[in-house]
């Protein structure tokens, strides 16, 4: 295997490690891709696209869905949607991959980054709130948007931020790429799935997520007219008529046939993944109790689907992160360290950050993710907790 291929979404790593995230592909997968290949559509255009629309839309709650060839491009798409336009500015978390933040520099807009909170690693509802009014006690230009990422699998405190908006008339894109599956059992969101409250929400089927159409993505949302647009967009923004009439700038953000039907299966087994997800990590908390570690966020009604386990090593522990990295990687066991923070993104490091706590930091600097693939045998989850007990030894 090349370095290129180690490093890949999805990759299995040098033989004999256990990999961090890696899609689950069965006999339901191979024979949806066998029957889109044999049909003949295998680009754009088929069945499969629309039947994978259709069940997307009815599994996570929403009304409409739009597949796009990746989950980059459904966020550039959700932005385009509402208007963002080159100098405006949308708040988006400080800490998420470089994905959640880049369809806003698409735009020609700016990000303003906001810091994290303690209790789901999201981006702090109350720091959306204050910002939000002190701009209009200064009369300041509200954001176009503010953009809220579901991280690790963690859903946010997304009532909070829906309420400072709406007072404000400022519109909620969720970036759920890594949420499927996730959503709020108790609360003012009680029932609701990830993805599916905003006026807009993006979805990622990478190689590494809990549902993978081997890249790929999706726009959803209730606005029948939004729904059409981002429709349009993704297709060239193509208008019927006779020979090839374009109205405006589109994208060829399409997801395939092909990769619709690996979509739908992965979809059909989705619940089955959930659950997988959370008795792993529900294994992990076990054996990290009394460590001194910080577990994942587990906050009551708050329904986490747990796409990568993270946690954070104790802070007066001398080797660190990285020391528990080096650890389990002569261990075979294929961890890897959180997000860098967009602040300290080259692209983004003149952005304006709202927190001073740096949160976002502290979770990059201390924070580890475990081997957590659906298809985890409970012999390497084995092998991952012995190599975790003889680091806390």
């Amino acid at each position: 295997m090349s370095a290129r291929e180690a490093h890949a979404p999805g990759a299995r790593g040098p033989e004999g490690t256990i990999p961090l995230a890696v899609p689950n592909i069965g006999a339901l997968e191979r024979d949806y891709v066998l029957r889109a290949v044999e049909s003949g559509f295998v680009s754009s255009v088929g069945p499969f696209v629309e039947e994978f629309e259709d069940a997307f839309a009815r599994r996570v709650g929403a009304r409409y869905a739009v597949a796009c060839s990746t989950g980059t491009a459904a966020l550039h798409v959700a932005f385009l949607l509402l208007g963002v336009r080159p100098q405006d500015e949308v708040l988006c978390s400080d800490f998420t991959f470089v994905g959640s933040v880049n369809p806003i520099a698409y735009t020609g807009a700016r990000p303003v980054l906001v810091d994290s909170e303690r209790a789901t690693w999201n981006l702090d509802p109350a720091l959306v709130a204050a910002e939000l009014d002190r701009r209009a006690a200064a009369g300041e230009p509200h954001p176009a948007a503010v953009e809220v990422v579901h991280v690790l699998g963690q859903p946010a405190d997304l009532a909070a931020v829906i309420e400072a908006c709406g007072r404000h008339g400022v519109p909620v894109v969720e970036d759920a790429a890594e949420s499927l599956g996730a959503g709020w059992s108790s609360g003012p969101l009680a029932g609701r799935q990830t993805g599916a409250v905003g006026r807009v929400g993006a979805f990622s089927f990478n190689g590494n997520k809990i549902a993978t159409t081997g890249g790929g993505g999706m726009v959803v949302t209730d606005d029948a007219d939004l729904a059409a647009r981002a429709r349009h967009l993704t297709t060239q923004a193509k208008v019927p008529d006779v020979g090839y009439l374009h109205d405006e700038v589109g994208y060829n953000y399409r997801l395939t046939n092909v990769a619709a039907a690996l979509g739908l299966a992965q979809l059909e087994r989705l619940d089955g993944f959930v659950e997988r997800k959370r008795a792993i990590a529900t294994r992990y908390d076990e054996v990290l109790a009394g460590t001194g570690v910080v577990l994942p966020p587990r906050v009551e009604g708050f329904d986490a689907t747990y796409w990568l386990y993270s946690l954070l090593v104790p802070e007066d522990d001398p080797r660190g992160r990285d020391g528990l990295l080096a650890h389990l990687a002569a261990h075979g066991v294929g961890a890897r360290a959180l997000w860098r923070p967009l602040h300290d993104q080259p692209p983004y490091a003149g952005a304006r950050v709202v927190g001073g706590e740096d949160v976002a930091g502290d979770l990059f600097r201390r924070g580890v993710s475990l081997p957590c693939a659906t298809d985890l045998t409970e012999a390497d989850q084995e092998r991952v907790v012995a190599a975790l007990r003889s680091f806390w030894a």
